[in-house]
């Protein structure tokens, strides 16, 4: 077996290590760990992190292009603000196209597809169903609104995995923060889970039926859904 160059080692190496400063910070973003507007110090995420400040600046670039993070020149990077109206709008739109493709074309997965969309909609419910049973004046506790996210997105994903398009995919995955971060604008109360896991148990029985035209017309009426409520729960403050 031929043995990598050190070279060629010490940067595959490197390139772990900054992949997992990149999960690390994104995970602390998505969980709210870190308010929207704060600063973002180079230095100070990379002794919290235990690396060196070149892992983290790497990692920052990347999370600049997802647009969870936002540079200043010469003040380095803040956290970005929640999504405005007028960039969920654009958002919305992109879903629009690539979740209808992606829906139509799960009715191509066969009985296995349709057996790993019916469990991510099972965990949908009970995701769901913590919520609504968790729901106090105050909100949803923020572990319970994760779980349901998480279970919400993978509903979504298992019909990106069924329809075999691994561009359709890509551009999913791509969308991936910028859609957690609409989640995290959108107050999760029993009212909108409700409504989530009819619309998405009618994108299901299309699928369930081989019926590509119904799977997409249930899930534009979803994604739409979705943008109504998210736009009402946007606040003009977004904007600032």
């Amino acid at each position: 077996m031929t043995s990598l160059p050190l070279g060629r080692v010490v940067e595959i190496e490197r390139r772990g290590l900054r992949d997992r400063v990149y999960d690390l910070i994104l995970e602390m973003l998505l969980t709210g760990e870190v308010e929207p507007g704060s600063r973002l110090s180079i230095d100070s995420m990379a002794r919290l992190l235990d690396v060196s400040p070149t892992p983290v600046r790497e990692a920052m670039v990347q999370l600049e292009r997802t647009g969870l993070v936002t540079r200043e020149a010469l003040r380095g990077y803040r956290v970005a603000p929640p999504l405005g109206p007028e960039e969920l709008a654009q958002l919305f739109d992109a879903r629009l196209v690539i979740e209808s493709a992606a829906a139509g074309g799960a009715v191509k997965g066969g009985p296995r597809a349709v057996e790993a969309l019916r469990a991510a909609h099972a965990a949908h419910e009970a995701a769901a169903q913590r919520v609504i049973d968790d729901h106090t004046d105050e909100g949803v506790p923020l572990g319970v609104t994760k779980s349901y996210f998480a279970a919400d997105g993978e509903f979504h994903r298992q019909l990106f995995l069924a329809a075999g398009n691994h561009y359709l995919l890509d551009m999913y995955d791509g969308l991936g923060a910028l859609t957690h971060r609409m989640r995290q604008a959108v107050l999760a109360g029993p009212d909108d889970v409700r409504e989530a896991v009819s619309e998405h148990e009618a994108v299901l029985h299309a699928v369930e039926r081989g019926d590509a035209d119904a799977a997409v017309e249930c899930m534009r009426s979803h994604i739409e859904k979705v943008r109504g409520r998210s736009l009402k729960s946007a606040a003009p403050t977004d904007r600032s």
